[in-house]
Protein backbone atom coordinates (compact mmCIF):
# COMPACT_ATOMS: atom_id res chain seq x y z
CA UNK A 1 0.00 0.00 0.00
CA UNK A 2 1.48 3.34 -1.05
CA UNK A 3 1.61 6.16 1.49
CA UNK A 4 0.32 9.37 -0.03
CA UNK A 5 1.20 12.84 1.28
CA UNK A 6 -1.50 15.44 1.28
CA UNK A 7 -0.60 18.57 -0.72
CA UNK A 8 -1.10 20.85 2.28
CA UNK A 9 1.38 18.85 4.36
CA UNK A 10 3.92 18.98 1.57
CA UNK A 11 3.44 22.73 1.37
CA UNK A 12 3.83 23.16 5.12
CA UNK A 13 6.95 21.00 5.12
CA UNK A 14 8.44 23.07 2.32
CA UNK A 15 7.68 26.32 4.14
CA UNK A 16 9.19 24.94 7.33
CA UNK A 17 12.39 23.94 5.53
CA UNK A 18 12.55 27.39 3.92
CA UNK A 19 12.10 29.15 7.27
CA UNK A 20 14.75 27.03 9.00
CA UNK A 21 17.15 27.58 6.12
CA UNK A 22 16.54 31.34 6.23
CA UNK A 23 17.06 31.50 10.01
CA UNK A 24 20.34 29.64 9.68
CA UNK A 25 21.83 30.99 6.47
CA UNK A 26 20.32 34.43 5.75
CA UNK A 27 23.35 36.47 4.56
CA UNK A 28 23.23 39.38 7.01
CA UNK A 29 21.15 38.25 9.97
CA UNK A 30 21.10 34.45 9.92
CA UNK A 31 22.50 32.49 12.84
CA UNK A 32 25.53 31.39 10.85
CA UNK A 33 26.21 34.98 9.72
CA UNK A 34 25.84 36.22 13.30
CA UNK A 35 28.16 33.50 14.60
CA UNK A 36 30.79 34.40 12.00
CA UNK A 37 30.41 38.11 12.82
CA UNK A 38 30.71 37.43 16.55
CA UNK A 39 33.78 35.30 15.97
CA UNK A 40 35.37 38.00 13.82
CA UNK A 41 34.53 40.70 16.37
CA UNK A 42 36.23 38.67 19.09
CA UNK A 43 39.25 38.19 16.84
CA UNK A 44 39.31 41.91 15.99
CA UNK A 45 39.24 42.85 19.68
CA UNK A 46 42.29 40.64 20.30
CA UNK A 47 44.06 42.16 17.30
CA UNK A 48 43.39 45.72 18.42
CA UNK A 49 44.28 45.02 22.05
CA UNK A 50 47.60 43.51 20.96
CA UNK A 51 48.38 46.51 18.75
CA UNK A 52 47.56 48.90 21.61
CA UNK A 53 49.88 47.10 24.00
CA UNK A 54 52.78 46.92 21.55
CA UNK A 55 52.38 50.64 20.84
CA UNK A 56 52.39 51.39 24.58
CA UNK A 57 55.65 49.45 24.99
CA UNK A 58 57.28 51.35 22.13
CA UNK A 59 55.95 54.71 23.36
CA UNK A 60 57.44 54.08 26.80
CA UNK A 61 60.66 52.55 25.41
CA UNK A 62 60.01 49.14 26.93
CA UNK A 63 60.72 45.81 25.24
CA UNK A 64 57.63 43.95 24.06
CA UNK A 65 57.99 40.20 24.52
CA UNK A 66 55.59 37.40 23.71
CA UNK A 67 55.05 36.74 27.42
CA UNK A 68 54.32 40.42 28.20
CA UNK A 69 51.68 40.58 25.44
CA UNK A 70 50.06 37.39 26.77
CA UNK A 71 50.12 38.73 30.33
CA UNK A 72 48.56 42.04 29.38
CA UNK A 73 45.80 40.39 27.35
CA UNK A 74 45.20 37.61 29.92
CA UNK A 75 45.43 34.82 27.37
CA UNK A 76 47.80 31.88 26.94
CA UNK A 77 51.09 32.22 25.09
CA UNK A 78 49.82 29.72 22.49
CA UNK A 79 46.78 31.90 21.86
CA UNK A 80 48.76 35.14 21.67
CA UNK A 81 51.25 33.43 19.33
CA UNK A 82 48.42 32.80 16.87
CA UNK A 83 47.25 36.41 17.22
CA UNK A 84 50.75 37.78 16.56
CA UNK A 85 51.24 35.43 13.60
CA UNK A 86 48.01 36.79 12.14
CA UNK A 87 49.20 40.36 12.72
CA UNK A 88 52.45 39.58 10.90
CA UNK A 89 50.51 38.18 7.93
CA UNK A 90 48.46 41.39 7.91
CA UNK A 91 51.66 43.44 7.79
CA UNK A 92 50.95 45.18 11.09
CA UNK A 93 53.68 43.65 13.26
CA UNK A 94 57.14 42.22 12.75
CA UNK A 95 59.37 40.14 15.02
CA UNK A 96 62.87 41.28 15.85
CA UNK A 97 65.32 38.68 14.48
CA UNK A 98 66.69 36.13 17.00
CA UNK A 99 64.44 37.45 19.80
CA UNK A 100 60.85 37.15 20.90
CA UNK A 101 60.36 40.93 20.75
CA UNK A 102 57.72 42.47 18.53
CA UNK A 103 57.41 45.88 16.87
CA UNK A 104 54.75 47.73 14.91
CA UNK A 105 55.05 48.45 11.23
CA UNK A 106 53.95 51.90 10.02
CA UNK A 107 50.55 50.42 9.18
CA UNK A 108 50.35 48.79 12.60
CA UNK A 109 51.23 52.03 14.35
CA UNK A 110 48.55 53.89 12.38
CA UNK A 111 45.94 51.26 13.28
CA UNK A 112 46.95 51.29 16.95
CA UNK A 113 46.70 55.09 17.13
CA UNK A 114 43.16 54.96 15.71
CA UNK A 115 42.09 52.61 18.50
CA UNK A 116 43.89 54.67 21.15
CA UNK A 117 42.32 57.89 19.84
CA UNK A 118 38.82 56.45 20.21
CA UNK A 119 39.61 55.14 23.70
CA UNK A 120 40.95 58.45 25.01
CA UNK A 121 38.26 60.59 23.39
CA UNK A 122 35.61 58.38 24.94
CA UNK A 123 37.26 58.65 28.37
CA UNK A 124 37.29 62.43 27.99
CA UNK A 125 33.65 62.37 27.00
CA UNK A 126 32.75 60.29 30.07
CA UNK A 127 34.74 62.63 32.32
CA UNK A 128 33.35 65.90 30.98
CA UNK A 129 29.84 65.04 29.88
CA UNK A 130 28.56 62.27 32.15
CA UNK A 131 28.38 61.24 35.78
CA UNK A 132 30.10 57.88 35.25
CA UNK A 133 32.41 56.99 38.16
CA UNK A 134 36.09 57.77 37.61
CA UNK A 135 37.04 54.14 38.22
CA UNK A 136 34.67 53.03 35.43
CA UNK A 137 35.98 55.30 32.65
CA UNK A 138 38.70 52.95 31.46
CA UNK A 139 36.53 49.83 31.30
CA UNK A 140 33.79 51.63 29.37
CA UNK A 141 36.32 53.07 26.92
CA UNK A 142 37.87 49.61 26.47
CA UNK A 143 34.56 48.44 25.04
CA UNK A 144 33.78 51.54 22.97
CA UNK A 145 37.21 51.64 21.29
CA UNK A 146 36.21 48.57 19.26
CA UNK A 147 32.84 50.01 18.21
CA UNK A 148 33.30 53.65 17.19
CA UNK A 149 34.58 54.34 13.68
CA UNK A 150 37.29 56.99 13.15
CA UNK A 151 34.64 59.29 11.62
CA UNK A 152 32.40 58.90 14.66
CA UNK A 153 35.38 59.59 16.94
CA UNK A 154 36.11 62.79 15.02
CA UNK A 155 32.49 63.91 15.43
CA UNK A 156 32.59 63.22 19.17
CA UNK A 157 35.92 65.03 19.54
CA UNK A 158 34.51 68.10 17.78
CA UNK A 159 31.44 68.00 20.02
CA UNK A 160 33.54 68.18 23.21
CA UNK A 161 36.00 70.77 21.92
CA UNK A 162 38.73 68.61 20.34
CA UNK A 163 40.56 67.86 23.62
CA UNK A 164 44.32 67.32 23.58
CA UNK A 165 44.58 65.13 26.69
CA UNK A 166 42.39 62.47 28.24
CA UNK A 167 41.37 62.83 31.92
CA UNK A 168 44.34 60.72 33.06
CA UNK A 169 46.83 63.05 31.39
CA UNK A 170 47.53 60.90 28.31
CA UNK A 171 47.82 62.78 24.99
CA UNK A 172 45.03 62.10 22.49
CA UNK A 173 46.38 61.24 19.01
CA UNK A 174 45.17 63.54 16.25
CA UNK A 175 42.95 62.25 13.47
CA UNK A 176 46.09 62.11 11.31
CA UNK A 177 47.93 59.91 13.79
CA UNK A 178 50.23 62.51 15.35
CA UNK A 179 51.07 62.15 19.03
CA UNK A 180 53.68 64.04 21.11
CA UNK A 181 56.64 62.22 22.61
CA UNK A 182 56.28 61.12 26.21
CA UNK A 183 57.54 63.60 28.78
CA UNK A 184 57.97 63.55 32.53
CA UNK A 185 59.33 60.87 34.81
CA UNK A 186 57.90 58.41 37.28
CA UNK A 187 57.31 59.42 40.87
CA UNK A 188 59.47 56.48 41.92
CA UNK A 189 62.50 58.16 40.30
CA UNK A 190 62.35 61.27 42.50
CA UNK A 191 64.65 61.91 45.44
CA UNK A 192 64.07 63.45 48.84
CA UNK A 193 63.29 67.16 48.68
CA UNK A 194 61.96 67.11 45.10
CA UNK A 195 58.79 69.07 44.32
CA UNK A 196 56.80 67.90 41.32
CA UNK A 197 53.36 68.01 39.72
CA UNK A 198 51.45 64.89 38.64
CA UNK A 199 50.82 64.96 34.90
CA UNK A 200 49.58 61.41 34.34
CA UNK A 201 47.99 58.62 36.35
CA UNK A 202 48.23 55.13 34.81
CA UNK A 203 44.79 53.50 34.84
CA UNK A 204 46.00 49.90 34.54
CA UNK A 205 46.01 47.64 36.42
CA UNK A 206 42.64 48.63 37.89
CA UNK A 207 43.53 47.58 41.46
CA UNK A 208 46.49 49.97 41.59
CA UNK A 209 44.54 52.76 39.88
CA UNK A 210 41.73 52.58 42.42
CA UNK A 211 44.23 52.81 45.29
CA UNK A 212 45.78 55.91 43.73
CA UNK A 213 42.31 57.42 43.40
CA UNK A 214 41.64 56.64 47.06
CA UNK A 215 44.71 58.75 47.92
CA UNK A 216 43.27 61.68 45.90
CA UNK A 217 46.12 61.55 43.39
CA UNK A 218 45.22 62.94 39.97
CA UNK A 219 46.78 65.19 37.28
CA UNK A 220 47.56 68.63 38.63
CA UNK A 221 48.31 67.62 42.22
CA UNK A 222 51.62 68.85 43.65
CA UNK A 223 53.80 66.31 45.47
CA UNK A 224 56.70 66.96 47.85
CA UNK A 225 59.02 64.00 48.45
CA UNK A 226 59.84 63.61 52.13
CA UNK A 227 61.69 60.28 52.24
CA UNK A 228 62.88 57.62 49.80
CA UNK A 229 64.03 54.09 50.65
CA UNK A 230 64.38 50.88 48.68
CA UNK A 231 60.88 49.73 49.62
CA UNK A 232 58.86 52.96 49.88
CA UNK A 233 58.56 56.59 48.89
CA UNK A 234 56.95 59.03 51.33
CA UNK A 235 55.54 62.27 49.98
CA UNK A 236 53.04 65.00 50.78
CA UNK A 237 50.05 65.62 48.46
CA UNK A 238 46.95 67.70 49.15
CA UNK A 239 48.28 68.35 52.65
CA UNK A 240 48.33 64.64 53.47
CA UNK A 241 51.25 62.25 53.92
CA UNK A 242 51.18 59.39 51.40
CA UNK A 243 53.29 56.25 51.30
CA UNK A 244 53.68 54.11 48.16
CA UNK A 245 55.92 51.26 47.13
CA UNK A 246 58.22 52.04 44.18
CA UNK A 247 56.06 49.75 42.01
CA UNK A 248 52.89 51.72 42.79
CA UNK A 249 54.73 55.04 42.51
CA UNK A 250 55.87 54.10 38.99
CA UNK A 251 52.23 54.41 37.90
CA UNK A 252 52.40 58.16 38.47
CA UNK A 253 54.16 60.40 35.94
CA UNK A 254 55.35 63.77 37.22
CA UNK A 255 57.18 66.86 36.05
CA UNK A 256 59.64 68.58 38.36
CA UNK A 257 58.48 71.94 39.72
CA UNK A 258 61.59 73.06 41.59
CA UNK A 259 60.60 76.71 41.09
CA UNK A 260 57.51 76.19 43.27
CA UNK A 261 57.62 75.99 47.06
CA UNK A 262 56.13 72.82 48.53
CA UNK A 263 52.59 73.13 49.85
CA UNK A 264 52.48 71.50 53.28
CA UNK A 265 49.01 72.56 54.38
CA UNK A 266 45.82 71.09 53.03
CA UNK A 267 43.58 73.67 51.39
CA UNK A 268 40.31 73.96 53.35
CA UNK A 269 37.12 72.80 51.67
CA UNK A 270 33.59 74.15 51.82
CA UNK A 271 32.39 71.20 53.91
CA UNK A 272 34.65 72.36 56.77
CA UNK A 273 32.96 75.77 57.02
CA UNK A 274 30.72 76.26 60.09
CA UNK A 275 27.54 78.29 60.52
CA UNK A 276 28.33 81.96 61.04
CA UNK A 277 31.56 81.72 59.03
CA UNK A 278 32.09 82.98 55.51
CA UNK A 279 34.60 82.07 52.83
CA UNK A 280 35.62 82.86 49.29
CA UNK A 281 35.55 80.03 46.77
CA UNK A 282 39.05 79.47 45.38
CA UNK A 283 38.51 76.54 43.02
CA UNK A 284 36.64 73.33 42.34
CA UNK A 285 38.77 70.22 42.62
CA UNK A 286 39.84 68.76 39.23
CA UNK A 287 38.45 65.40 40.29
CA UNK A 288 34.94 66.92 40.20
CA UNK A 289 34.13 66.74 36.52
CA UNK A 290 31.40 66.59 33.92
CA UNK A 291 27.77 67.29 34.75
CA UNK A 292 28.41 67.60 38.48
CA UNK A 293 31.08 70.28 37.94
CA UNK A 294 28.89 72.25 35.52
CA UNK A 295 25.91 72.04 37.90
CA UNK A 296 27.95 73.47 40.79
CA UNK A 297 29.17 76.32 38.61
CA UNK A 298 25.65 76.99 37.32
CA UNK A 299 24.49 77.23 40.94
CA UNK A 300 27.09 79.95 41.61
CA UNK A 301 29.95 77.95 43.16
CA UNK A 302 32.61 79.72 41.12
CA UNK A 303 35.98 81.28 42.14
CA UNK A 304 35.59 84.62 43.87
CA UNK A 305 32.08 84.00 45.19
CA UNK A 306 31.44 84.48 48.93
CA UNK A 307 29.54 81.59 50.54
CA UNK A 308 28.07 81.04 53.97
CA UNK A 309 26.61 77.84 55.47
CA UNK A 310 23.05 78.35 56.74
CA UNK A 311 21.67 75.00 57.76
CA UNK A 312 22.44 71.29 57.90
CA UNK A 313 19.68 68.77 57.46
CA UNK A 314 18.78 66.50 60.37
CA UNK A 315 21.07 63.79 59.00
CA UNK A 316 23.86 66.31 58.39
CA UNK A 317 23.60 65.98 54.62
CA UNK A 318 22.78 67.95 52.47
CA UNK A 319 24.00 71.37 53.62
CA UNK A 320 22.33 74.66 52.70
CA UNK A 321 24.56 77.61 51.72
CA UNK A 322 23.88 81.22 50.87
CA UNK A 323 25.38 81.82 47.42
CA UNK A 324 24.82 85.06 45.50
CA UNK A 325 21.79 85.91 47.63
CA UNK A 326 20.18 82.50 47.08
CA UNK A 327 19.96 79.50 49.37
CA UNK A 328 21.43 76.40 47.68
CA UNK A 329 21.60 72.89 49.17
CA UNK A 330 24.35 70.52 48.03
CA UNK A 331 25.65 67.19 49.26
CA UNK A 332 28.60 67.10 51.65
CA UNK A 333 30.56 65.02 49.12
CA UNK A 334 30.19 67.91 46.67
CA UNK A 335 31.23 70.47 49.29
CA UNK A 336 34.37 68.39 49.87
CA UNK A 337 35.42 69.21 46.29
CA UNK A 338 35.13 73.00 46.64
CA UNK A 339 38.28 74.72 47.91
CA UNK A 340 37.82 77.91 49.93
CA UNK A 341 39.68 80.76 51.60
CA UNK A 342 38.07 81.83 54.92
CA UNK A 343 37.28 85.56 55.13
CA UNK A 344 36.25 87.87 57.93
CA UNK A 345 33.74 90.71 57.94
CA UNK A 346 32.62 89.77 54.43
CA UNK A 347 29.08 90.16 53.27
CA UNK A 348 27.53 87.35 51.32
CA UNK A 349 26.78 88.28 47.74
Amino acid sequence: MLLTIQPQWALLSGILVLVVTSVLFWPSSGLVARWRKSRWNTKRVLIEDALKFIFDCEYKNRPCHLSSVAGNMHISTDHVTRVLEHLQKMGLVYAQPDTDQFHLTDAGRSYALQVIRVHRIWERYLADETSVRIADWHGAADQMEHQLTPAQADQLAARIGNPVFDPHGDPIPTSKGAIPEQTGRTLSSLKEGDVARIVHVEDEPAAIYEQLLALDLYPGVQVYVMDVTDDKIVFAANGEECVLTPFFASNLTVELASDQPPVHEKMPVLASLREGEQAEIVAISPKCRGQERRRLMDLGFIPGTIVEPLLRSASGDPIAYRVMGTTIAIRESQAQNIFIRPVQNAKAS
